[in-house]
């Protein structure tokens, strides 16, 4: 069974629809940051709404946010959430936990990592839940969380 590829036939037809929804949010409220989803996503290959959906997810959009330690004792850190597991991953990159409270080096790092993901999994809903957890069922339930959050109306 293939993967159904994200968002293509969405996009193609409420294009629109969905960067009024993200305007109207304050998705891009500075032109830094507008810029960052954008520029990143062209980066690689990721939507930049994806991207968005994903931190208004993982953090309500809060750049500055630091969760409380998860059951396994890692953390989540900025905007995008990074789990501190990663950490040594990318202070190979030069990238330090202070610099994850950055919204653009955030933006960054949980693009990179769900382009691993992608690679990995296919351009699906899998790899979108695999941002989250390994898990499969837990995986595909913030994914349709992460969807919610790309398509508003959808939630009601």
């Amino acid at each position: 069974m293939r993967a159904r590829p994200l968002f293509r036939p969405f996009l193609r037809y409420h294009r629109r629809v969905v960067l009024a929804a993200l305007l109207l949010a304050g998705a891009f409220s500075s032109m830094p940051a507008q810029a960052c989803w954008r520029e990143i996503g062209a980066k690689y290959g990721i939507s930049p709404y994806l991207l968005h959906a994903i931190a208004k997810t993982e953090s309500n959009l809060n750049p500055r946010i630091v969760s409380r330690p998860n059951a396994n004792g890692s953390y989540d850190i900025g905007l995008m959430q990074i789990n501190s597991s990663w950490l040594p991953i990318i202070a190979r990159y030069g990238i330090t936990e202070a610099q994850l409270l950055e919204p653009c080096v955030s933006i960054e790092v949980g693009a990179w990592i769900l382009a691993q993901n992608i690679h990995r999994l296919g351009n699906s809903w899998t790899a979108v839940g695999a941002y989250n957890s390994p898990n499969a069922a837990t995986g595909l339930r913030y994914a349709a969380r992460v969807y919610r959050n790309l398509v508003p109306e959808a939630a009601r």
